[in-house]
Protein backbone atom coordinates (compact mmCIF):
# COMPACT_ATOMS: atom_id res chain seq x y z
CA UNK A 1 0.00 0.00 0.00
CA UNK A 2 1.12 3.18 -0.93
CA UNK A 3 0.82 6.10 1.27
CA UNK A 4 1.34 9.87 1.44
CA UNK A 5 1.62 12.28 3.94
CA UNK A 6 0.36 16.07 3.61
CA UNK A 7 1.61 19.33 4.82
CA UNK A 8 -1.26 19.06 7.65
CA UNK A 9 0.00 15.47 8.28
CA UNK A 10 -3.06 13.81 7.25
CA UNK A 11 -2.04 10.15 6.16
CA UNK A 12 -3.69 9.29 2.32
CA UNK A 13 -3.47 5.56 1.30
CA UNK A 14 -3.65 4.21 -2.00
CA UNK A 15 -4.49 0.55 -3.09
CA UNK A 16 -1.47 -1.03 -5.28
CA UNK A 17 -2.83 -1.68 -8.79
CA UNK A 18 -4.13 -4.70 -9.43
CA UNK A 19 -2.45 -6.19 -12.88
CA UNK A 20 -4.06 -6.28 -16.37
CA UNK A 21 -4.88 -8.90 -18.10
CA UNK A 22 -6.95 -8.89 -21.08
CA UNK A 23 -9.83 -11.26 -22.09
CA UNK A 24 -9.46 -13.56 -24.99
CA UNK A 25 -11.44 -14.38 -28.00
CA UNK A 26 -13.91 -17.31 -26.96
CA UNK A 27 -13.54 -20.76 -28.81
CA UNK A 28 -15.32 -22.38 -31.17
CA UNK A 29 -17.12 -24.72 -28.28
CA UNK A 30 -17.33 -22.00 -25.93
CA UNK A 31 -19.13 -20.08 -28.90
CA UNK A 32 -21.76 -22.85 -29.59
CA UNK A 33 -22.29 -23.15 -25.96
CA UNK A 34 -23.64 -19.51 -25.72
CA UNK A 35 -25.64 -19.66 -28.09
CA UNK A 36 -27.26 -22.85 -26.87
CA UNK A 37 -27.45 -21.16 -23.67
CA UNK A 38 -29.22 -18.21 -25.49
CA UNK A 39 -31.71 -20.49 -27.24
CA UNK A 40 -33.03 -21.76 -23.47
CA UNK A 41 -33.48 -18.41 -22.07
CA UNK A 42 -35.28 -17.17 -25.05
CA UNK A 43 -37.56 -20.39 -25.06
CA UNK A 44 -37.57 -19.58 -21.27
CA UNK A 45 -38.78 -16.50 -21.35
CA UNK A 46 -41.31 -16.59 -23.90
CA UNK A 47 -42.57 -19.42 -22.52
CA UNK A 48 -43.02 -17.04 -19.46
CA UNK A 49 -44.61 -14.26 -21.37
CA UNK A 50 -47.32 -16.47 -23.28
CA UNK A 51 -47.97 -17.94 -19.68
CA UNK A 52 -48.47 -14.66 -17.98
CA UNK A 53 -50.55 -13.38 -21.08
CA UNK A 54 -52.63 -17.07 -20.57
CA UNK A 55 -53.57 -16.62 -17.41
CA UNK A 56 -54.79 -12.98 -17.66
Amino acid sequence: MYTTTNESGILNNYATEPKISYAEYPSQAQQSRYAFQAAIATLFVSFLVFTAIAVS
